[in-house]
């Protein structure tokens, strides 16, 4: 049991915008592994496989976080909170749709 926080952030681009997002979503990485707590920060795009057959947005985030604080701290950095604002939440944003879920490998809720 550990404190650590998994994070999976999935992103849909906006049609023909993928490469795009995917590009913009790989320049956040430099910066975020040399933050304290962060122990994972890694984009991935979704490939076939006919044993992983389940949906999801085809661009995710794969992250680990030491713990909550050093999470919502991450999530509070300026280069964060404008890329959700530029590329998300803007109508001509690169992304349709996004969804940031939080996970813990604790058997009750972190403190």
């Amino acid at each position: 049991m550990s404190s650590r926080i998994y994070c999976t952030a999935q992103f849909k681009p906006r049609p023909g915008r993928d490469a795009e997002l995917f590009a913009k979503l790989q320049s956040l990485e430099p910066n975020t592994l040399r933050e304290d707590g962060c122990i994972q920060y890694r984009v991935t795009r979704q490939i076939s496989s006919d044993f992983a057959t389940g949906e999801s947005y085809p661009i995710v985030f794969h992250e680990i976080w030491q713990d909550m604080h050093s999470f919502e701290q991450h999530c509070q950095r300026r280069e964060i909170a404008d890329f959700f604002s530029r590329y998300c939440e803007s109508p001509d944003g690169l992304a349709e749709s996004w969804n940031v879920c939080v996970y813990s490998d604790a058997a009750d809720e972190p403190t």
